[in-house]
């Protein structure tokens, strides 16, 4: 399905955006420089344990479906099969990965896009480009609104919900937004990571494949 084709309009805009866009940016600044140090120690110890390189980057699609580059911790090896693909994400995720991961410091250099404007504290996660031509006309309109570090469907579920389930939450999401639902979702967040709950799917380290509109759950 072609995301930008669609003229849904969002509930963000005007003034609560402005300040929205004003309030990620200025917290995201704030947040690297906090961070810094907890940085440094995360990207030497990814350097002693796995090699380089120690960030990964990818493109992912933001709002209305462009294309920009996320930046994350590397939490995987580079382990390969005898068919030479990649092997299960469980097999690759290292203990440091796993650490990362369940403490949400892989997603600390995030901070980055918000600061450039490609992502937003909160909203719906950045999925793969490919899923973009597997989502129904409901599910594309998570599209209406800038991806963000953490989200609603994060923090009602994470990984231990279908695919069905979390995009339904993106699109309720962007349904009632508001600078208020925001703080809340900033809330739960922090409950969330401290609880380390949802992490995985079922047998699946993080989230299986989504293969399209009413995929059954793994």
């Amino acid at each position: 399905m072609n995301v930008e084709a669609r003229t849904t309009p969002p509930r963000q805009r005007g003034i609560a955006l402005v300040l929205k866009t004003c309030l990620d940016r200025t917290v995201a600044a704030g947040a690297l420089i906090v961070s810094a140090p907890v940085m440094l120690a995360i990207g030497v110890a990814i350097r002693v344990s796995m090699g380089r390189p120690m960030l990964f980057a990818q493109e992912r699609p933001g709002r209305g479906g462009r294309l920009f580059r996320v930046f994350k911790f590397r939490t995987m090896r580079d382990a390969r099969g005898v068919d030479g693909r990649p092997l299960p994400d469980g097999e690759r995720l290292t203990p440091l990965g796993r650490f990362l991961r369940a403490s949400s410091l892989d997603e600390l250099p995030q901070l980055w896009n918000v600061v450039k404007g490609d992502l937003s504290l909160v909203g719906p996660r950045p999925l793969l480009p490919q899923y973009l031509a597997l989502y129904s006309t409901e599910q594309a309109r998570r599209h209406d609104v800038l991806p963000g570090i953490t989200g609603w469907s994060q923090v009602n579920g994470r990984n231990g919900i279908s695919w069905d389930e979390k995009l339904a939450l993106d699109v309720w999401y962007v349904d009632h937004w508001s600078l208020a639902l925001d703080a809340k979702v900033l809330l739960k967040t922090a409950s969330v990571v401290l609880r380390q709950s949802s992490i995985s799917n079922g047998e699946h380290a993080t989230m299986p494949e989504f293969r399209g509109a009413g995929d059954p759950e793994p």
